[in-house]
């Protein structure tokens, strides 16, 4: 057989074992863990930063550094375990792991960055194309789609 993966079609990794991909509820459990995670860094480093005023303000942004903290720290953490590890702390505990929809290698720095910034699309008209997940054949989100990336059990 190819060095490659067969088709889009197949279920039929590189050494022909069937590939396991991680649908909707398993996606959605390695989100959680990993929400749980970041979510306290970020209001931690929101309470260094500005002081109770962080938790107790009814404003959506305090400042500059709070977009920072909010935004692109999260991101920043995210794309590094993707690009060291494949995968979040969340989708490892699930034992799940982010490839290439082709190759099934590691997904490129690129596609992965690709990935992050998607999530804003799946986000658009009720987060449909996160749920896409439960009906894609694959098990593809919509920023999996773009990606060309597809999320499968190690």
């Amino acid at each position: 057989m190819d060095d490659v993966y067969k088709s889009p079609e197949s279920n039929l990794g590189r050494d022909n074992t069937e590939i396991k991909y991680a649908g909707f509820w398993t996606r959605f459990a390695a989100n959680i863990i990993d929400m749980l995670w970041i979510l306290p860094l970020v209001f931690a480093l929101g309470y260094l930063y500005y002081g109770s005023h962080y938790i107790m303000s009814d404003e959506l942004y305090l400042g500059g550094f709070d977009i920072f903290i909010q935004y692109i720290f999260p991101a920043l953490i995210t794309l590094a375990f993707w690009v060291y590890k494949s995968a979040t702390p969340g989708k490892m505990a699930v034992r799940t792991k982010i490839v290439d929809a082709k190759t099934l290698e590691p997904a490129s720095s690129v596609q992965l960055v690709i990935r992050y910034l998607s999530y804003y699309i799946s986000m658009l008209a009720l987060f449909l194309g996160f749920i896409w997940v439960a009906f894609d054949k694959r098990k593809q989100a919509w920023h999996d789609k773009l990606a060309k990336t597809l999320v499968i059990h190690d």
